[in-house]
């Protein structure tokens, strides 16, 4: 996508550091009056839209290698994020570059898709209207319309501040009010906005955006050179602004959006025996059920609580008798923990990698009274057993062997499982390529790992098949490998 073009209106932001200004008189004036002495020194009375121009770099969040920090990046060019407090609505484009490992380099060669993100009075969720409400033009503007605005002082690393709070008109899932801090600098401009969002992972999740080194555009609107925001403490987004349009006169054009595409419907969880006492669940995330003398193993807990809470009930189903002891985990990305939250509350042992074991216990502690679930109702403690190399499961009827996997750039917390009697390996995300895709550098890792432990099988349950009912045949997998070592052969 090309450079959008600058309107004669447009400036370039002059880079200059806003000259020290006297520190406000906090006695006399209530919340409201600094908000509006705060619009008058942000330049922003008349501000009702804005358009900046600029880079970016997202960083992985929930699927990166290493589940806390070291997120890989990925740049975004020809960057270009509109917003209309009035509606409010929110569009930003840009041509996204492949995700970089940290401590890597870009690859020269590499092709951009299109960055496209929008919000809109139809995505009527916290986590979307945040995008919006966290700026420092947003947060202003919400705070002289809220009914409930209050003002306090704070520090943050010694420096004071005046902090005002505010409430949005949506509330959270629990029924509770969602909350925002804006914290004004001696300068009487914003340095940081967070507020919390309720997340299926991280409980009531704090966000934070801050802004550093205000300039002038045009009219006199102080504009952040740089925005970043954290996520549970994480930077996962940072925007450097090189142009900004107040009030552009194309504001309805720059908001047209694409439509968002269509969810396709979830697949009913369904199972099939593939030996004695042993199950696979499919629909949009496969699991594996298996059957002890005592007790019943899941591995993988769905990507949601309520496929967490579906395979829980086909457990119960297909063994009346037997509960659930543990949940196996094959690694830490969002998408593969936040079923979780229905084996929690229930007592369960959650096994993953040793790597992973602090994630998910601090993680799934965290405060949940935005939320909803079982888990915010039940207020558990998280029982998590981590596996250092191996792990085995053993009594008179079955034995399951769990093994770390290394030298893997996808996770460096992942798990595979081997049921020896039967012949039968369980993975996740070592995925068959698409149609027209390459095979994934992590099939030779995987292949090499299964060498070096002597595993044979006949089966290969994988998490993400490419269709719900196909199961992968060791020659399948080998096959795989040839094709993954073949381009470097040649």
């Amino acid at each position: 996508m090309s450079r959008r073009s600058t309107s004669p209106v447009s400036v370039c932001l002059i880079l200059l550091v806003l000259t020290a200004a006297p520190p406000a008189r906090l006695h006399a004036q209530d919340a409201k009056a600094v908000v509006a002495e705060a619009i008058r020194a942000m330049g922003m009375s008349s501000l009702s839209s804005i358009s900046y121009q600029g880079t970016a770099a997202v960083g992985n969040f929930g699927q990166s290698r290493g589940i806390t920090f070291g997120l890989a990046s990925s740049a975004i060019r020809d960057y270009v994020r509109t917003i209309d407090f009035t509606k409010p609505a929110m569009h930003a484009t840009g041509q996204q570059y492949p995700m970089v490992p940290r401590g890597a380099k870009a690859s020269p060669n590499a092709l951009p898709i299109p960055y496209d993100e929008a919000v809109s009075p139809a995505t009527p969720t916290w986590a979307s209207q945040l995008e919006i409400w966290t700026t420092p033009w947003g947060f202003l503007k919400g705070a002289l319309a809220a009914a409930d605005t209050k003002l306090t002082t704070q520090k943050l690393d010694g420096v004071p501040y005046r902090v005002i709070s505010w409430s949005p008109m949506l509330k959270a899932p629990s029924g509770r009010p969602y909350r925002l801090n804006g914290f004004l600098n001696q300068q009487g401009v914003l340095d940081k906005v967070e507020t919390w969002v309720d997340h299926p992972v991280f409980g009531d999740m704090h966000v934070e955006a801050f802004f550093t080194q205000y300039a002038d555009a045009e009219g006199g609107v102080k504009v952040p050179v740089k925005i970043s925001r954290r996520l549970g403490g994480m930077e996962t987004f940072v925007e450097s602004l090189m142009r900004a349009q107040i009030n552009p006169a194309d504001v309805a054009d720059l908001l047209q959006a694409p439509p968002p595409p269509v969810p396709p419907a979830p697949r009913p969880l369904s199972s099939e025996k593939l030996a004695d006492g042993v199950y696979r669940l499919t629909g949009d995330y496969v699991s594996l059920l298996v059957e002890f003398k005592d007790y019943v193993v899941v591995l993988e807990a769905g990507e949601s609580e309520a496929r967490g809470l579906a395979v829980l009930a086909e457990a119960k189903r297909l063994f009346p008798t037997k509960k659930v002891k543990y949940v196996v985990n094959t690694h830490p990305h969002f998408d593969h923990v936040a079923g979780l939250v229905a084996f929690i509350p229930e007592g369960i042992t959650v096994i993953t990698d040793d790597n992973n074991k602090f994630f998910v216990e601090a993680a799934f502690s965290e405060p949940r009274t935005l939320l909803d679930d079982g888990l915010a109702r039940k207020k558990k403690t998280p029982k998590v057993e981590g596996v250092i190399d191996d792990f085995v499961l053993k009594d008179a009827t079955r034995e399951l062997r769990l093994h770390h996997v290394d030298d893997l750039e996808h996770s460096e917390g992942m798990l595979i499982a081997y049921l020896p009697a039967e012949r039968i390996l369980f993975t996740a995300d070592f995925d068959p390529p698409l149609k027209g895709q390459a095979v994934d550098a992590s099939i030779p890792i995987l292949l090499k790992t299964l060498d070096r432990l002597k595993i044979d099988f006949d089966r290969h349950v994988t998490v993400h098949p490419l269709t719900p009912d196909h199961l992968m045949t060791r020659d399948e997998l080998l096959a795989l490998g040839r094709a993954a070592e073949k381009p470097a052969q040649e």
